[in-house]
C-alpha cells in the first residue's frame, strides 16, 4: 500500500479520499486553486499544495502544476477523482513519466473510451449491442443532417468527448438541427476541446442503467452490479438507485456480462462504469439494452454501489493501483437490500436549474443519512466549479424502505444563502412513478411545473418570518415573569408592521402582541394565533391555531429562510433590502443571471426583436445559457461583446421604452 498520494482534485470526492485514506493509514496531500484556499478538503487532507487562479484551466487542469506538487509532497501516487483530469490520457502519461502511480486506468483504456464513435466500433467487435446512430468521421453539417433524417426524428447529437449532459441536444424537428448542431458543438469545444458529435436515435422512453466493473492488474475483471441513474434533469443524474427496479436475475446476469467484455476488451484496471441505454417503452426487456459510453473513472453516484455490496470502492482503487489483485471474485458479490442518492446542488428549478452562487450561511444536513460533502457553513459557492454541495445517501432492506428514508433525510436538510434544489428532491421522492419504480430518463419532464416550483409559504411560514423581523423570536431566559411582558399597553394591545418580499411578491404583515409569548399575526385578511413554545437557537417551537410544530429559521441582515415541512421559504425585509419597484423596469433589460463569459451576440442597437428571440448566449458553471427578449421591441444598447467576462446581475441588452418603441 502506499504511504502517501497527492488528491488531483477538489471538494466532496477529495473529502471521499482522503476519509478512505486515513482509514487505511495513507497520507494526503490536497491541492487548491486561490478560491479554494479556505476549503474542507484542504483542511482535512495532511498537506496542501496551492496550484493557481480559481479558474480550472490554471489549477485544477493545471498537468505541470499538480505534477509539481506530487513530487515536491514525496508523494507515490495520483488519485484523479473524477471530472477535470481524471479521464486526461496525457494526464496519465505525465503521471507515469514523473515516476508516480495513477490510480486509474491506463492512458491506451482511457483513448479507446474517451471518444464516443470509437468507443461504439470497439464495442460492436467485443459483441455488446450499441445505440443505432451515425458514429463516424465526417462532420459537414449537411451530411449529418442527412444521417438524422435516415435515422428518424428525434435524434440526440452528442459530443463525442462529452459527459454530463454537456454537448448534448434532443432534436424534434428538422428544422432545429442545424441551431442544435452548433449549440452542441460549441459547448463540446468549451467542455472539452472537441467540437465533434455523433448523431442517435432518441428512445421515446429511455432508462439510463449503468454497471460498476472492476479490473485489476492481473487480468481479472468483475462487476459489481448496476445503478439505476434515470432520473435526470438537463441529461444530468439527480436521484440514483441500486439496484435498478424492475431487473431480473436474466437480465441482470446479461448486462453485467456485457460490461465485463467491454472492459476486458481494452483491459482495463481501475473502477469503471459502462453506461447502457434501455429501451423501456415495451418494459425492461434483456434484447432492449444497448451501450452508451464509458466512465473511465470512478462515478458521482458510487455510494450507492458500496451501500448494497458493502465494500469501499476508494480502497479498491488503492489497493489495485498498488498491484494487489481484486479483493474478491465474482461470485463471492451479492447484493443486500437497496439504496438511493440524491445530489443535492446550489441551483434554482424553477428557472430551469440555473446554477446558484453565495455563501451558505446555513449549511446542516440530518445524520439519518450518509452525507457526502466538501463543504460547511460559511463557505462560498462559487462560479468556477460545479454547483453540487453534497450527496445525501440511504439504505433499507427495501426499496420503500430505502426511499422512505430519503425523503426524510431530504425533509431536514437545512441550506440557506443560496437556493437549492432541495424542495424539488422531496417532491420527487414523492412521485407516484418514481415510488412505484416506474421510472425513464423523461419522468421530470412528464411531472410538470409543479414538480419545479417551490409551493407558497403557508401562514406558519409568514408567522415565523414576521416574528423573527421583528425580533421577537429572542425568548429571554429571565425567570421573572416582567421580562416576558412584550406587548404590554396601558391603554390597549400593542401592533407593529413590517413589510416582507416572498416570491417577488410584497406583503404587509401585521403582528398584534398581546403579551408573553402570544401573538397574532394579521395577513392576506386572515388572522392567525400564534403560541411561541421554545426557541433554541435557529430551532423554533410553535403553535399556530392549534397546530404545533417544529421550524428552523435563519436571519442575516436583510434576509430571513424558514425551513419547514420539507421546504425553504425565502423572505427579504423589504424596508432593509431597499428593492421597492425594481421590477418595473425589468422589460427594459436583459441582465446576466450569474457571472459568465458571452459567447454570442444575435442583435445590435436599432434591430427589432420579438419575445422570445434569442439575443446572447453565456457559457457559465460548465454549461450554456440562452437569454431570449423579454418582449417585443427594439434594441437600444448593447454595452456588451462576445468574449466578456460579466459578473451576475450585469447589464447584457437594454430595449427602448415600450412608449418609444
Amino acid at each position: 500500500m502506499f504511504r502517501k498520494i497527492l488528491i488531483a482534485n477538489r471538494g466532496e470526492i477529495a473529502c471521499r479520499v482522503i476519509r478512505t485514506a486515513r482509514r487505511l493509514g495513507v497520507a494526503t496531500v490536497a491541492v487548491y486553486s486561490d478560491a479554494d484556499r479556505n476549503a474542507l478538503h484542504v483542511e482535512m487532507a495532511d498537506e496542501a499544495i496551492r496550484l493557481g487562479p480559481a479558474e480550472a484551466a490554471e489549477s485544477y487542469l493545471n498537468i505541470a502544476a499538480i505534477i509539481e506538487a506530487a513530487k515536491a509532497s514525496g508523494a507515490e501516487a495520483v488519485h484523479p477523482g473524477y471530472g477535470f483530469l481524471s479521464e486526461n490520457p496525457d494526464f496519465v502519461e505525465a503521471v507515469k513519466a514523473a515516476g508516480l502511480v495513477f490510480i486509474g486506468p491506463s492512458a491506451s483504456a482511457i483513448r479507446a473510451m474517451g471518444l464516443k464513435d470509437a468507443a461504439k466500433a470497439l464495442m460492436e467487435k467485443a459483441g455488446v449491442p450499441v445505440v443505432p446512430g451515425y458514429h463516424g468521421e465526417r462532420q459537414d453539417a449537411a451530411f449529418l443532417a442527412g444521417e438524422a433524417t435516415a435515422i428518424g426524428y428525434p435524434v440526440l447529437i452528442k459530443a463525442r468527448a462529452g459527459g454530463g449532459g454537456k454537448g448534448m441536444r434532443r432534436v424534434e424537428d428538422p428544422a432545429d438541427f442545424s441551431a442544435a448542431l452548433e449549440s452542441a458543438r460549441r459547448e463540446g469545444e468549451s467542455a472539452f476541446g472537441d467540437g465533434r458529435v455523433l448523431v442517435e436515435k432518441y428512445m421515446a422512453k429511455p432508462r439510463h442503467i449503468e454497471v460498476q466493473v472492476f479490473g485489476d492488474g492481473h487480468g481479472y475483471v468483475v462487476h459489481l452490479f448496476e445503478r439505476d441513474c434515470s432520473l435526470q434533469r438537463r441529461h444530468q443524474k439527480v436521484i440514483e438507485e441500486a439496484p435498478a427496479p424492475g431487473m431480473t436475475a436474466q437480465m441482470r446476469e446479461a448486462m453485467g456480462a456485457a460490461a465485463v467484455r467491454a472492459a476486458a476488451a481494452i483491459g482495463y484496471s481501475g473502477a469503471g462504469t459502462v453506461e447502457f441505454i434501455a429501451d423501456v417503452s415495451d418494459g425492461l426487456r434483456q434484447d432492449r439494452f444497448y451501450f452508451m459510453e464509458m466512465n473511465t473513472r470512478l462515478q458521482v453516484e458510487h455510494p450507492v454501489t458500496e451501500a448494497i455490496t458493502g465494500l469501499d470502492l476508494v480502497e479498491w482503487q488503492l489497493r489495485v493501483a498498488a498491484g494487489e489483485p481484486l479483493p474478491k471474485r465474482q461470485e463471492e458479490l451479492a447484493i443486500t437490500g437497496w439504496a438511493f442518492e440524491a445530489r443535492l446542488y446550489a441551483e434554482n428549478p424553477a428557472r430551469e436549474f440555473l446554477p446558484a452562487t453565495g455563501r451558505l450561511a446555513v449549511f446542516d444536513l440530518p445524520d439519518s443519512a450518509r452525507i457526502d460533502s466538501g463543504v460547511r457553513a460559511g463557505d462560498i459557492v462559487t462560479p468556477y466549479y460545479d454547483p453540487m454541495i453534497a450527496k445525501v445517501i440511504t439504505h433499507g432492506q427495501t426499496r420503500a424502505e430505502a426511499l422512505a428514508r430519503l425523503e426524510a433525510a431530504l425533509e431536514k436538510c437545512r441550506v440557506g444563502g443560496v437556493t437549492t434544489n432541495a424542495g424539488f428532491l422531496v417532491r420527487l421522492c414523492r412521485l407516484p412513478a418514481f415510488a412505484a419504480g416506474d421510472v425513464d430518463t423523461g419522468l421530470i419532464g412528464r411531472a410538470g411545473e409543479g414538480l419545479l416550483v417551490e409551493p407558497e409559504a403557508s401562514e406558519e411560514a409568514f408567522a415565523l418570518a414576521a416574528l423573527s423581523a421583528l425580533g421577537l423570536l429572542e425568548m429571554p431566559d429571565d425567570p421573572d415573569p416582567w421580562a416576558h411582558i412584550r406587548g404590554f399597553r396601558l391603554w390597549g394591545e400593542a401592533a407593529r408592521t413590517v413589510f416582507l418580499d416572498h416570491g417577488g411578491a410584497e406583503h404587509a404583515l401585521r403582528i398584534v402582541m398581546p403579551g408573553g409569548r402570544r401573538f397574532r399575526l394579521d395577513h392576506n385578511g386572515l388572522s392567525t394565533e400564534v403560541g411561541l413554545l421554545s426557541v433554541n437557537g435557529d430551532a423554533i417551537r410553535l403553535d399556530c391555531d392549534g397546530h404545533v410544530f417544529s421550524a428552523t429559521v435563519h436571519r442575516d441582515a436583510a434576509s430571513i429562510v424558514v425551513f419547514f415541512g420539507g421546504h425553504a421559504h425565502a423572505f427579504a425585509i423589504a424596508e432593509e433590502a431597499g428593492h421597492h419597484g425594481e421590477a418595473a423596469a425589468g422589460g427594459d433589460r436583459l441582465s446576466a443571471p450569474m457571472p459568465g463569459l458571452v459567447r454570442i451576440v444575435s442583435a445590435a442597437p436599432g434591430a427589432r426583436v420579438a419575445r422570445g428571440d434569442a439575443l446572447v448566449t453565456m457559457e457559465a458553471m460548465k454549461m450554456e445559457l440562452v437569454l431570449a427578449a423579454p418582449r417585443d421591441g427594439v434594441v437600444a444598447a448593447v454595452p456588451v461583446a462576445v468574449g466578456d467576462q460579466v459578473a451576475e446581475g450585469a447589464l447584457l441588452l437594454s430595449l427602448e421604452p415600450e412608449e418609444a418603441a
